[in-house]
């Protein structure tokens, strides 16, 4: 029995660190995408990584890409945060998206801390697994 107290506190314990990144991480993604929906495309581009921004130099070359390639971020109808997991010693925020028609997709975050705070380092759009209508 107090053994397992031990491995339920001792889980709690190591759970602490990204409980505690959990808000601002969560923060940051519905920031942007919140400037996004509201086509605040500067806005949006304050948010991604200095790689992301060195990669696509502009805010206008940074929406296009998302408008093109990520439709279901650039106007979505819902959002739920999902787990936030720590692979390979990044941080990965797990993101539903249902867009403006209906489909859900499921989206993977990375995440890193910046002197400018929390900031999106890449978006990863998951194999359709049935998720959606």
């Amino acid at each position: 029995m107090r053994l397992n107290l031990y491995a339920v506190v001792l889980a709690a314990v190591l759970a602490l660190p990204a409980l505690a990144q959990d808000a601002p991480i969560r923060e940051t993604i519905r920031k942007q995408l919140d400037a996004f929906q509201s086509d605040d495309v500067a806005g949006a581009f304050g948010f991604a990584s200095p790689t992301i921004k060195g990669i696509f130099g502009s805010p206008e070359n940074f929406g296009a890409m998302v408008q093109q390639g990520y439709p279901m971020v650039w106007r979505h109808r819902a959002v739920q945060m999902l787990e936030l997991r720590e692979v390979a010693g990044n941080l990965w925020q797990r993101v539903m998206i249902t867009d403006a028609a209906g489909k859900t997709y499921l989206l993977d975050y990375m995440m890193i801390e910046t002197a400018e705070g929390w900031q999106i380092n890449a978006v990863q759009l998951l194999p359709d697994q049935g998720a959606g209508a």
